[in-house]
């Protein structure tokens, strides 16, 4: 599976120093457009750019210039799909925008992004019934880590706790469990999501509903002992 990465999920992960959830899920299959490198992260991840940079550097993360994009022939098709998200989007989210552009340009099959705001990236994407692009935010992926077996229970949870404190997002891991399971089982934004997710199943040899199952008497104990 190939994803391109938005700014936000990069410094929550990152300055949490919790990357390994992208790495485990994606391997050497992630896609950053350089602008983002560029403008976003300069601008707001100094803290640990050279981290950042240092992965990049040993190809962990791909970086798309225009260079690279016009060597392979999908320049304009790049700058179209711009275009096209900047009339979706507010301005104010060129990270999205550029984000979703490379995954449509790149035939990428996913988006990470933790803009999950009503007519952000995430939340539209979901209801496009035309996207071909599917959006995580980094609690999805933790929980796919989690239900392949990657990652153990307890380390979900310390892993959630740890991004969502570091970047006080205010987040509960609780209630994105709840959007995991409705979006891909009981009322799905779309068909082919339930599809995707059916196939991973199997692929996997996952018993779903025994895994979140597990999973969500983990995080009640975890609030009733508290």
């Amino acid at each position: 599976m190939r994803a391109s990465l938005d700014t936000n999920v990069i410094i929550h992960l990152y300055r949490a120093q919790e990357q390994r959830i992208l790495f485990d899920r994606f391997g050497n299959e992630l896609y950053i457009y350089e602008q983002i490198r560029k403008i976003e992260l300069e601008n707001h991840a100094q803290d640990f750019l050279q981290e950042f940079d240092r992965d990049l550097s040993e190809q962990k993360i791909n970086l798309i210039t225009d260079v690279s994009l016009k060597d392979m022939g999908v320049y304009s098709l790049f700058q179209k799909y711009v275009a096209e998200n900047k009339l979706l989007y507010s301005p104010k989210d060129m990270g999205e925008i550029y984000a979703i552009s490379l995954a449509q340009t790149l035939r990428l099959l996913s988006i990470v992004t933790d803009d999950t705001k009503q007519g952000g990236p995430y939340m539209s994407l979901l209801q496009f019934p035309n996207s071909q692009v599917l959006p995580f935010t980094f609690v999805d992926i933790l929980i796919l880590n989690y239900m392949d077996g990657t990652l153990s229970v307890k380390d979900t949870i310390a892993a959630f706790d740890n991004v969502n404190k570091s970047s006080s997002l205010n987040w509960s891991l609780n209630s994105h469990l709840s959007r995991f399971v409705k979006r891909f089982w009981k009322d799905p934004y779309l068909e082919k999501e339930k599809k995707w997710m059916l196939q991973y199943c199997n692929s996997q040899k996952i018993d779903a509903q025994r895994k979140l199952n597990d999973l969500i008497k983990h995080i009640k104990y975890i609030k009733y002992a508290a």
